[in-house]
């Protein structure tokens, strides 16, 4: 990967500097529809700074005036309030820490933001229970700190700091004094966390659980926002593992490790599978026309050649029209992606979805490096039999409660069970 370009805001990263790993938003396939620019894209490489940026808890503040909190936030330092009732609040200094590295994480624009992520798309459909709608990603919704040394372990914290370097929770806000003293609480729809174990080669979900501010691990509370704190999870660590997932509400984040995608599948990899498929000549039973998967990184425009599927049963045709049995009609057929269109295929005369495969192109959330013979249901995104298997059985949150596994190339809610085994004709010649 060519070394990034170093932002005029940001002192990182330097050429052949060390890589602590990637974060990548799930459901975007490589990029962002409208492309990737500055600090908004779907990934964000973590780099060790020229300079280390990070801060450490230092002194602690009881204020009961306005004018003490002023005098204490004009010093400029970073500084996390935590507001008790209208007389008093704690802050909580912090100073430089040269030891680590701190990245932050959410949809502001602001310049203390180093990567910015809002709302995947595809939230509520039409007919869904609007109290699973995905939830506003806050302003200032994480950081990320990294040991500048090895092993680089790289610990996720809720909120970040805003360009006054405070953390402000109100007095609404959940929080509460640890019996060591310190103070410590939770954002408003909370960030959540699941470590897997063996990923990639043997992946094992995790449980999901919540990061608080000062990065201790709590069971999730009983609704995403709800004013009671779940139990502190002994022995567990906000440090993330390759392959852990980093929920916003609104936005699922990957990290992997810099070892960890020196191991996975590079996108020239995925073409060299995508020529190969297209080399062995898949042929259409009904066309007997040759089909061919589109170049990486797809477009978004289907192609005359492209391979369709009848997702029940996992015949791979070409586009045709016979036996459609439409729901709306021959405008749907022309839909494309997310297209509900029912045929019956002509092979089996299983009657379901039939929608064209798109090659998953984001490298970063296969398990394997292995042939792309497996689509997701119902999108129809293509990649190994391990890695649709293993998303498949991944539940992501989903609104103030509920938990759903996705696609990871675009998000959509996958059936059950999610997958179908690709079957392919080869030419008949």
């Amino acid at each position: 990967m060519n070394s990034p370009k170093k932002d005029a805001d940001d002192d990182v990263p330097v050429k052949d500097s060390i890589k602590y790993g990637e974060l990548v938003i799930l459901g975007y396939n490589g990029s962002l529809p409208s492309g990737d620019r500055g600090r908004r894209k779907s990934r964000f490489a973590l780099y060790r700074r020229a300079k280390a940026n990070g801060v450490k808890p230092s002194a602690v503040h009881i204020l009961n005036t306005p004018q003490d909190s002023k005098a204490v936030h004009s010093r400029g330092q970073h500084s996390i309030s935590f507001t008790l009732s209208r007389n008093q609040t704690v802050v909580v200094e912090y100073c430089h820490d040269s030891n680590t590295d701190m990245f932050q994480i959410g949809r502001s624009t602001e310049s203390p933001i180093d990567f910015v992520v809002t709302d995947t798309s595809g939230g509520v459909k039409e007919g869904e229970d609007p109290s699973i709608a995905p939830s506003t990603i806050s302003r200032f919704a994480c950081r990320v700190v990294c040991e500048r040394h090895p092993p680089y372990t790289a610990r996720i914290y809720a909120a970040g700091f805003d360009s006054s370097k405070n953390i402000f929770l109100g007095e609404k806000a959940t929080k509460w004094k640890n019996p060591d003293g310190h103070m410590d609480g939770l954002t408003t729809n909370g960030v959540l966390v699941m470590h897997p174990d063996g990923f990639p080669e043997d992946p094992k979900q995790g449980l999901w659980r919540e990061i608080s501010v000062c990065g201790d691990v709590y069971t999730l509370r009983e609704t995403r926002s709800g004013p009671c704190r779940g139990k502190l999870a002994e022995g567990e660590s906000s440090a993330l593992r390759d392959g852990s997932l980093v929920d916003l509400c609104g936005a699922t984040l990957l990290w992997r490790t810099g070892e960890g995608l020196m191991r996975a599948p590079t996108l020239r990899h995925l073409e060299a599978l995508r020529q190969e498929l297209n080399a062995s000549r898949p042929q259409c039973p009904v066309g007997l026309s040759t089909l061919a998967f589109p170049s990486l990184p797809r477009s978004h425009s289907l192609e005359e050649r492209q391979p369709w599927v009848y997702l029940t049963c996992g015949h791979v045709h070409g586009r045709h029209d016979w036996g459609q049995r439409s729901e709306g009609g021959e405008e749907e057929l022309l839909e494309g992606e997310g297209s509900t269109t029912r045929r019956e295929c002509p092979l089996c005369r299983s009657v379901g979805p039939y929608v064209p495969l798109w090659l998953g192109c984001e490298p970063a959330v296969y398990v394997d490096a292995d042939a792309p013979t497996y689509a997701f249901v119902p999108c129809g995104h293509v990649c190994s039999e391990r890695t649709t298997r293993y998303w498949a059985d991944t539940p992501l949150p989903h609104g103030t409660h509920a938990f759903r596994p996705v696609c990871p190339f675009c998000s959509a809610a996958l059936s059950t069970p999610g997958w179908t085994r690709l079957i392919f004709q080869g030419p008949i010649d």
